[in-house]
């Protein structure tokens, strides 16, 4: 574990807040149409980390605004879009998808994040891939 780590632990231990660890991750994204010949794997960064959250067992005697539930979310995004390779020209071939310019703790948005941590690995090519790096 690294110094930093440890030292942050300790501080958030004693004073009753932890550091917050949130911040841009680098991430691939594998996205592919049926209609088209390739799939591609899109390297771009995601919120990703940890952030300070209260929750109390005794959640019916407190005010909700008492109650945090934090994400590590977008603070600053941007939208880049790229050409999947190989489609016929009946097919739209391009593909938007976020970039993490900086992160925050906060509430999570569902109109732009995915909320739920993923169970299933479903982020894969089941065709030929090509490489997008941005």
């Amino acid at each position: 574990m690294s110094p930093f780590l440890v030292m942050s632990l300790l501080f958030g231990l004693t004073f009753g807040q932890t550091a917050s660890l949130c911040a841009p991750s680098e991430y691939t994204i594998h996205v592919e149409k049926r209609e088209c010949a390739y799939c591609l794997a899109i390297n771009t960064t995601i919120c990703a980390g940890f952030c300070m959250t209260r929750d109390s067992n005794g959640k019916k005697l407190l005010l909700k605004s008492a109650l945090s539930q934090n994400v590590c979310t977008y603070k600053e995004m941007l939208y880049r879009t790229a050409l999947i390779p190989g489609c016929p020209h009946h097919t739209i071939p391009y593909y938007s998808y976020p970039v993490a310019v900086s992160c925050k703790c906060g509430k999570c948005n569902t109109d732009y994040s995915d909320c739920v941590r993923e169970r299933v690995r479903t982020n894969y090519c089941t065709k030929p891939q090509k490489l997008c790096n941005v």
